[in-house]
């Protein structure tokens, strides 16, 4: 049954749907099933491979449909990828891609290149963590103008003559390539553009001699208001560079792991809470939910009598001097009870994904209905270094009302110091761990699915993280490291206990990665056993019918990783629970929106264009697993189905589809214009998980 309703196309079918087995139109003009695996795309759009970038070539010309390779096409679905990707003499030796290699689910890193290279016969071009092709700034412009000029400020540029930038602006600009367009985002939305004559769009607000018009009466708007907060100031990044920032905590802390206890154990070995838990009296109020669990041992405040026994062996350090009057907080630590908590139970939860979860990103899928939202995995060393590019994992949009962060890291002092950093200096409403990121980059060091393995160290940092946070700590979990070797459901009362607020599993090991089926039978046993805390299950949701049956496991509530990344308005479809017709003009607007929101965030001059450009492509290597419920022989699409070759209703719908990587840098040049010459592009991800 077809329902239109606020200019949507909607469909409503059981979830018990009969499943007639698919099938493809071979050379002859027979139908021939196809193997379990591939997505049941309606016989009449199904099309060959070759008719299929042939019609894409013409730019839209009918050439004919059917006629396919006997099947062939649907066999290939036992390789990795089996399409052409662009730019071939660019791209490095394509790598031997295990069957567990991450698609995309917030924990996909660089691999360190351990994999093996596959025989001559067998390469083919497929996405690559590391060592890809890339351009630099310098490629896109020869010759830059400096930022001193930009802003208005020439005379005061700090390098002065020895600066390796333009500073003549008639120069710059007879060399500027040509401008993309001749509307810019940032003056039609904030009435200035701050990248004056090196925005792209820069036509729109250029005056005579080169002036940058400003809409005064819209700047007065926007006035004073911020929209992005968790910024690195340059102080902070300065006490960072030169290791001046106070962790007071976590020294106090990491200080206690480091004293031999009473027990005779070990000194770095986290004991319990013993000592600390005859400081700290009650609660009147039971604490259950988010907040169940015994708050983490940390060293007594200055004012506090330091005498339980497990502090008195060893020397005592040194008080640190104070000045000034000693406020109440100076003498009372914030209890467990006290904690704000984290009320999300039955609320959409958008993942944390590496590279393609950028801000930008987040407010498509706020638009669409995510209730939660949560910034890429951040390495925790990283932040603590200062580094700029790390710091840009934290922004957040003023649009994102409940957000957390997500952190990366192996050890408890630069887990707990990182929390502590975290604290003071942005605005998060929760801090998660990441105990679920596969990849050997992360894995071998200890991080990551390492870290179910090392209890100890685990246990330690979540103790010390939540000793520091005036926020809710959260644990994201795997259901193991081996495949059929579970170990979460033995973890998660010991992370209830350590103090943790909440925890998401996803239904996969880390050999598994994100091939075969989440298991929710699993997810649904460890749920009963995390009561009374909350667990958020993770795994294969991509229509209404999944989340349903997800949130009739007993879960708190779900969260939503790779089928974000395929159809953002998932969200809108679980809400409104029914399946969405979308139009490939309406997903088209979708991408202007998305480069709108880009150009807003990198910036409108050359590099914050290719940057957009960049995150576009990389998140069009996802939308194209996309199939059009129209097309569709029966809902819903299941996320591990491979899409087989089909026409859609029209051009854009049909160039939508393609997984080469020539038409995603077409649909790119539709919305950013032409590439630069030279122009290479590899997608991190182009995941077999489809086996």
């Amino acid at each position: 049954m077809k329902l239109l309703g606020l200019g949507r196309a909607f469909y409503t079918l059981p979830v018990t749907w009969p499943r007639p087995a698919p099938f493809v139109i071979t050379a002859s003009g027979s139908m021939a099933a196809v193997a379990a695996g591939v997505a049941p795309v309606s016989a009449r759009f199904l099309t060959s491979k070759e008719q299929f970038h042939a019609f894409l070539r013409a730019g839209g010309e009918p050439s004919g449909r059917g006629g396919g390779e006997d099947g062939e096409e649907v066999e290939e679905k036992k390789e990795d990828e089996d399409e052409d990707v662009g730019s071939p003499q660019s791209e490095p030796p394509a790598k031997r891609v295990r069957p567990e290699e991450p698609g995309q689910d917030g924990e996909s890193r660089e691999e360190d290149g351990a994999a093996e290279k596959e025989p001559a016969e067998r390469k083919r071009a497929r996405g690559q963590n590391k060592s890809r092709p890339c351009m630099k700034p310098t490629r896109y412009e020869q010759n830059r103008l400096c930022p001193s000029v930009t802003q208005g400020c020439a005379e005061k540029c700090y390098f002065g003559a020895r600066c390796r930038f333009l500073h003549d602006v008639g120069e710059y600009m007879a060399a500027k390539p040509g401008d993309l367009g001749h509307s810019c985002v940032l003056f039609q939305t904030f009435g200035k553009c701050v990248y004056g004559v090196t925005c792209r769009f820069a036509q729109s607000h250029l005056g005579a001699g080169y002036q940058n018009i400003v809409n005064a009466d819209l700047a007065k708007q926007w006035e004073g208001k911020t929209l992005v907060r968790n910024n690195l100031s340059k102080d902070l990044q300065h006490q960072l560079r030169k290791k001046k920032f106070n962790f007071k905590k976590a020294d106090e802390y990491l200080r206690g792991l480091a004293k031999p206890h009473g027990d005779g154990g070990k000194g770095g070995k986290a004991t319990g809470c013993s000592a600390e838990e005859q400081e700290v009296p009650n609660c009147t109020t039971a604490q259950e939910g988010l907040e169940d669990g015994p708050e983490c041992p940390v060293r007594p405040e200055q004012g506090e009598d330091p005498k339980p026994d497990a502090w008195q062996s060893g020397e005592e350090p040194s008080s640190i001097k104070t000045a000034g009057p000693v406020t109440d907080e100076d003498l009372i630590k914030l209890r467990a009870c006290e904690k704000k908590k984290l009320e999300i139970q039955g609320k959409l939860y958008l993942a944390p994904l590496t590279t393609c979860g950028n801000l930008p990103f987040r407010r498509i899928c706020k638009r669409f209905g995510a209730d939660v939202t949560c910034g890429e995995m951040a390495v925790c060393t990283n932040l603590l270094q200062g580094q700029s590019s790390e710091w840009a994992l934290l922004k957040r949009h003023h649009t994102e009302d409940i957000f957390g962060v997500q952190l990366e890291g192996a050890f408890p002092d630069t887990m707990t110091k990182c929390a502590e950093l975290l604290n003071q200096t942005i605005e998060v409403d929760f801090v998660d761990i990441n105990v679920g990121c596969p990849i050997d980059l992360v894995y071998k060091k200890g991080g990551g699915c390492a870290l179910m393995t090392r209890t100890n160290k685990f246990e330690q940092i979540v103790r010390g993280m939540n000793s520091v946070l005036d926020v809710p700590l959260t644990v994201k979990i795997r259901t193991g490291v081996q495949e059929k070797m579970n170990v979460a459901h033995k973890i998660i009362p010991k992370i209830r206990e350590w103090g943790a607020s909440m925890v998401t599993l996803h239904g996969r090991s880390r050999e598994q990665r994100y091939t075969r089926g989440a298991d929710w039978d699993y997810i649904a046993e460890c749920a009963r056993i995390a009561s009374p805390m909350p667990l958020f299950g993770n795994g294969d949701i991509l229509s209404y019918e999944d989340a349903n049956r997800a949130l009739q496991m007993g879960v708190s509530g779900i969260m939503i990783a790779r089928g974000a990344l395929i159809k953002p308005w998932l969200f809108t479809e679980i809400k409104e629970q029914r399946h969405w017709d979308i139009s490939s003009s309406e997903r088209f607007g979708i991408l202007k929106d998305f480069t709108s929101y880009g150009l807003e965030h990198w910036g409108s001059d050359t590099q914050g264009v290719e940057k957009t450009r960049k995150f576009l492509l990389e998140w069009l290597s996802f939308l194209c697993r996309y199939i059009p419920v129209g097309l569709l022989e029966h809902l819903p699409q299941k996320i591990n189905e491979r899409p087989p070759y089909y026409m859609g209703r029209d051009y854009l719908e049909t160039l939508m589809a393609s997984q080469n990587v020539d038409d995603w840098i077409k649909i790119s040049e539709m919305l950013l214009g032409p590439v630069p010459t030279s122009f290479t592009f590899l997608p991190k991800h182009k995941a077999n998980s489809y086996r």
